[in-house]
């Protein structure tokens, strides 16, 4: 049973990370409002191909809950129906969560396999906590932790509902992927102490603090990368997808920050390599993070300086969570150690 649920924590952080992926790519092609409506789409458990599947017809069949596209409206079926020679308003309530009625087949599609890697990962991570349940006599942490999880991820999806429902509000952008990184952050922190016997908190460690202070930095700077594509994402409504190079024409003081704060990032870390091999300590996951680093720089300077290659947003997203993860767990391991530095 342990072996299995090592296994089902891992898979439940893979699958995570898979709606993180799958996340940065609807960012990407701008397709987060490819489902208009939340949970389902469309009103359906599969959407719709084409928009014929979303135009009022006359002898067809809808159920209660489906959604239509009139005169630039969403309307939602009140009722199991069948249509007859016209239109009838009593059967249909006008959508009011907002007022974005446009169908894209492609964005429709991306938006939704997001959402079903949304719902495999929270079907893993209840099957986590069930499996949990096993450890309650000798290690409630693990038990709770991982029902808490389970909490985690349906208030995850509440956040994913809510940018829904503001159109993309960039601060609701926000915090729904800074609770993506949380969520990271508890699984591994479950994996962790599931293995182990024994955790031992080092308060007064040098490693331990320049870990803690770089994975903080890191956190800040993706909090500033979120905000710095919303001014991209504006861009590009006022210059068109295909002006890459005006893309960050005017992008403001944040792009700035954001930029100038890599460099402290990276002089920090490579500080905190030299401190780990002048040690000895047994921290090889800091030469992930210089090389996650690297990457991450890599897609930046590409996108200001080959104007946003195809793939380069959503890579440099990608990168920056896994950092984010790897640092977490050095922290972990700093915790577990019982040398002082």
């Amino acid at each position: 049973m342990h072996k299995t649920f090592i296994k089902t924590a891992k898979i439940s952080l893979i699958l995570v990370y898979l709606v993180i992926i799958a996340g940065a790519v609807v960012r990407m092609t701008g397709s987060g409002m490819g489902c208009p409506d939340w949970p389902k789409c469309f009103g359906q458990y599969i959407p719709p191909t084409n928009i014929s599947e979303l135009q009022w017809q006359p002898n067809t069949t809808f159920k209660k809950g489906e959604v239509i596209i009139i005169d630039k409206t969403l309307q939602v079926a009140n009722k199991d129906l069948t249509t007859t020679v016209s239109f009838n308003k009593g059967n249909w309530d006008t959508y009011t969560k907002h007022n974005y009625a446009i169908f894209n087949p492609v964005h429709t599609w991306i938006e939704y396999i997001n959402r079903l890697f949304g719902a495999l990962a929270g079907l893993a991570t209840f099957i986590l906590a069930l499996f949990s349940i096993k450890y309650w006599k000798k290690k409630k942490i693990v038990t709770l932790l991982s029902w808490f999880i389970v909490f985690a991820m349906g208030f995850q999806a509440w956040l994913g509902a809510t940018v829904v429902y503001s159109v993309l509000n960039p601060i609701k952008i926000t915090i729904h992927m800074v609770m993506a990184l949380a969520i990271v952050a508890m699984l591994l922190y479950l994996i962790f102490i599931a293995q182990k016997q024994t955790t031992k908190i080092i308060k007064s460690n040098t490693t331990y603090w320049l870990i803690l202070f770089t994975l903080l930095l890191t956190l800040i700077q993706v909090v500033f990368g979120t905000q710095v594509r919303q001014i991209v994402d504006e861009q590009i409504n006022l210059v068109g997808e295909t002006s890459k190079n005006l893309w960050l024409e005017n992008v403001g003081t944040t792009f700035y920050i954001h930029r100038s704060f890599s460099i402290l990032i990276v002089i920090l870390n490579t500080y905190l390599f030299f401190h780990i091999s002048k040690l000895k300590l047994e921290l090889s996951k800091i030469k992930w993070v210089l090389v996650l680093l690297f990457l991450e720089i890599a897609t930046g300077i590409a996108m200001n300086y080959l104007d946003f290659p195809f793939g380069s947003q959503s890579l440099h997203i990608v990168i920056a969570s896994i950092l984010f993860g790897v640092q977490f767990y050095m922290v972990l391991e700093v915790l577990n150690t019982s040398k002082k530095n």
